[in-house]
């Protein structure tokens, strides 16, 4: 039977967005098919090469009550980003004496907000991830930098940023690689002691997140429980493992199971 029509296919299809159950047309599959998958492929092209609205993005965790630095990498233009992402794990020298001038002292948390290789996943999520923080940040009462607003930058650029605003942590918040089913997810990465030469091994990361992911309350949430520990434990990477389900769960009544 055609998986165009066989029920099960349908009812599994239903519950992801991965292509399954797309049927076929003699050997290859439907023209719709084909046409969705390529509207797919253009969209994630597009995240990877739509500029970041700096200037945008700015207002809007400005709009939240948090000041801001605009910085950008080393990297000159979004070819040279794709090319050399090394250029993209650190500050042009004018953003690192930027930054440098814009501290205020120790500060508990340095926020980066960052284009990575999807503008897309920052313009549509950025500012609503940070609200939702906003609250657990306050309620902690750590003392935060500027939000830094990053273009061309890879999440190594945060140990930079870091460093430069004398932060005790610095979560980058970037758009992720995209997908062909997510081309609008961001990542959240944590880390301890920010200072260049530290390695993916020693962060913590919240990927997918996005309205059809993980929504943005519950990274938050997440972010927060992470950042918590990091202060505690006085780490971050491999050896800080999120526990913060357990929270959840405690918190959820045990379900009720209908009788047969």
């Amino acid at each position: 039977m055609s998986t165009q029509t066989d029920p099960l296919w349908q009812r599994l299809a239903r519950l992801t967005p991965a292509r399954i159950g797309l049927g076929r047309a003699g050997a290859g599959l439907p023209t719709r098919e084909v046409l969705k998958f390529g509207l797919a492929h253009a969209q994630a092209r597009d995240a990877v090469h739509t500029p970041m609205d700096a200037a945008a993005i700015a207002e809007a965790v400005e709009a939240l009550g948090w000041p801001t630095v605009t910085v950008t990498s080393g990297a000159e233009d979004r070819a040279t980003y794709l090319r050399r992402p090394d250029y993209g794990r650190r500050l042009s020298p004018e953003s690192l004496k930027a930054l440098s001038d814009s501290a205020d002292g120790p500060v508990d948390l340095a926020l980066v907000v960052a284009d990575g290789l999807s503008a897309r996943a920052v313009h549509e999520g950025a500012a609503a991830l940070l609200a939702a923080f906003k609250p657990h940040a306050e309620r902690a009462g750590w003392r935060l930098a500027p939000v830094t607003i990053a273009t061309q930058a890879r999440v190594a650029l945060g140990d930079m940023a870091g460093a430069a605003l004398r932060a005790r942590a610095v979560v980058v918040v970037i758009g992720e690689r995209p997908g062909l089913s997510s081309p609008d997810s961001l990542g959240l990465y944590v880390t301890f002691d920010p200072r260049p030469g530290r390695s993916d091994a020693e962060r913590n990361c919240i990927s997918n997140v996005r309205p059809a992911g993980l929504s943005f309350e519950l990274a938050a949430f997440k972010l927060d429980w992470l950042l918590t520990q990091a202060f505690s434990r006085g780490l971050t990477g491999v050896n800080l493992k999120d526990e913060s389900d357990r929270l959840i769960e405690a918190s959820v009544p045990d379900p009720v199971i209908p009788p047969r």
